[in-house]
């Protein structure tokens, strides 16, 4: 299981929000970029850089830091936030990005998903953002009518072949991920036609929640705030799921 340090970007800084609250904002680093080789340093195999000003406004704000972030390190970076076009995903990738991530595209504009998938395969994965069972898009400040497990099965009938699941309640709480919903998500994704694989995010702050992420079969954990805090090292978990 693959231990993915997350840097959201605000205004250019490192930041964490507290359930996707814009208003709940804590500053980690003024620097993303030293973040992201902090992280390289400590042992990240792979690191998860989202553009949160883009999330909310539908287009790449901070693209410039996120593509200095992808050339200061030589592990892969996986890029999201905004990134609701082909040629957003275009740039991104051609910049040295590992994989991007759809989300708000994923659900309100299947044409750019299907071409995605067509046109960039497994470099395209798809952010599964729930609250309360339900799918929030536009950067999490809006709740649709659909059911995440219906998604996700759309989703694998579109061709995406990994998804990372955060249930909003839980991100930036440092209370514990919601282990039933995950291992439903797991086990719904990998029983469908085209089964799917399912990274997990948000509540995770001890080792213990990271060994149980990994009994429930998720291929990689995305961790923020408890590693800026402290209540985690990076090492001492990467280690714990080797």
């Amino acid at each position: 299981m693959e231990i993915i340090p997350a840097i959201d970007i605000r205004g250019g800084r490192c930041v964490r929000l507290e359930q996707g609250d814009y208003d709940r904002e804590t500053v980690f680093a003024e620097d993303p970029v030293e973040m992201a080789r902090r992280w390289q340093d400590q042992g990240a195999t792979r690191i998860h850089v989202v553009d949160l000003d883009g999330a909310r406004d539908g287009t790449p704000r901070n693209a410039d830091v996120v593509h200095r972030a992808i050339a200061a390190v030589s592990v892969p970076v996986q890029v999201g936030g905004g990134n609701r076009s082909i040629e957003t995903v275009d740039a991104y990738l051609k910049a040295g990005a590992d994989r991007v991530a759809l989300g708000t595209a994923a659900v309100k504009d299947q044409t750019t998903l299907v071409n995605a998938v067509a046109l960039f395969r497994e470099r395209i994965f798809v952010g599964v953002d729930a609250r309360d069972g339900m799918v929030a898009t536009e950067g999490w400040t809006e709740t649709s009518e659909m059911r995440a497990l219906d998604l996700i099965q759309e989703l694998s009938e579109f061709g995406v072949a990994r998804i990372f699941y955060t249930d909003i309640s839980r991100d930036g709480m440092l209370g514990g991920p919601n282990f039933p919903v995950i291992q439903e998500v797991v086990e719904h994704a990998a029983g469908l036609s085209s089964p799917m694989a399912v990274i997990a995010s948000g509540g995770v702050s001890t080792v213990e929640h990271l060994q149980r992420l990994k009994m429930i079969g998720v291929e990689g954990v995305i961790i923020g705030k408890a590693l800026y805090t402290g209540a985690l090292d990076l090492r001492e978990a990467i280690l714990a799921v080797s």
